[in-house]
C-alpha cells in the first residue's frame, strides 16, 4: 500500500452524524404481523458516488486533502478508500463489487461536484486505520477480532469531460422532482451527508451524459 495522507476527507465530513442513522435503523418498531421483513435482502446497487476533499484542511496536524488528481498521481493510480466512519456508508462499500464504477465527487470545497470516474479494484476488507492510534480515524471501540470498519481499493479511470458542479446537479434534481426525471430521488440530495452513495443505472447514465451537454 502506498504511503499517503490518510483521509478522503468528505468520507469524514459525512461520517460526523453517522451514529444517528445507525440508531434509527435498530430502534424501528417491529410489527408483529411482518417478521419476514427483517430478513429481506437490502437493495443491490452497481454504481456509486464517493466523496473526498480536494482542498487542504488540517486535522490534528494531518492534511486531509485527497482529490482525484492525487489519486491519479499514485502508483497504478490506485489507493484504498479508508476512514469511512458511518455505518450506512460502510455498508454500501461492503456491497461494492470488483469492476464497478463510481463517480469521484469533490466535497467541502469552493466548488463541489463530480470530477471523474474511478473503478472498484478490490472489494471490502478491514480498514487498518481504525486500529492506528496515531491516525485521525482511530476508533478505540473497534477491536481486531471484531473490526467495525471496512474499505475498498479504487483506481482512477478518467476525468469527466467537464466538471459537473453541485449547483447544476441540484437544478436538475429539483426539475426532476417535478417531472419525474432520473435525478428525482438522487441520494446526493436525499441522503446528502453520506460520503458513499448508491446510484441507480438510470442515475449513473444520465449524469454521465451531462458531460457532453452544455452547462445549465
Amino acid at each position: 500500500m502506498s504511503p499517503k495522507k490518510k483521509a478522503r476527507v468528505s468520507k469524514r465530513a459525512a461520517d460526523k452524524d453517522g451514529g444517528g442513522e445507525t440508531v434509527s435503523s435498530v430502534t424501528v418498531k417491529r410489527k408483529a404481523a411482518a417478521p419476514e421483513e427483517s430478513s429481506a435482502s437490502p437493495p443491490q446497487f452497481c454504481h456509486w458516488l464517493m466523496k473526498s476533499e480536494p482542498e487542504s484542511r488540517f486535522e490534528t496536524g494531518v492534511d486531509m486533502k485527497f482529490g482525484i488528481k492525487d489519486l491519479k498521481a499514485l502508483p497504478d493510480q490506485t489507493d484504498c478508500w479508508d476512514g469511512v466512519r458511518n455505518y450506512q456508508a460502510r455498508n454500501f462499500m461492503r456491497q461494492m463489487k470488483e469492476g464497478q464504477l463510481a463517480f469521484f465527487y469533490h466535497s467541502n470545497c469552493k466548488e463541489p461536484g463530480i470530477a471523474g470516474v474511478v473503478k472498484i479494484v478490490k472489494e471490502a476488507y478491514v480498514d487498518h486505520t481504525q486500529f492506528d492510534k496515531k491516525d485521525v480515524h482511530y476508533d478505540a471501540s473497534s477491536k481486531p477480532d471484531n473490526p467495525k470498519w471496512s474499505m475498498v481499493d479504487v483506481q482512477y479511470q478518467r476525468m469527466m469531460k467537464r466538471f459537473l458542479p453541485l449547483s447544476e446537479l441540484k437544478k436538475l434534481h429539483l426539475q426532476h422532482r417535478a417531472d419525474g426525471g432520473p435525478l428525482r430521488d438522487s441520494a446526493l440530495f436525499t441522503r446528502a451527508r453520506l460520503s458513499v452513495q448508491p446510484l441507480t443505472p438510470e442515475e449513473f447514465d444520465f449524469i454521465l451524459s451531462l458531460e457532453d451537454e452544455e452547462p445549465l
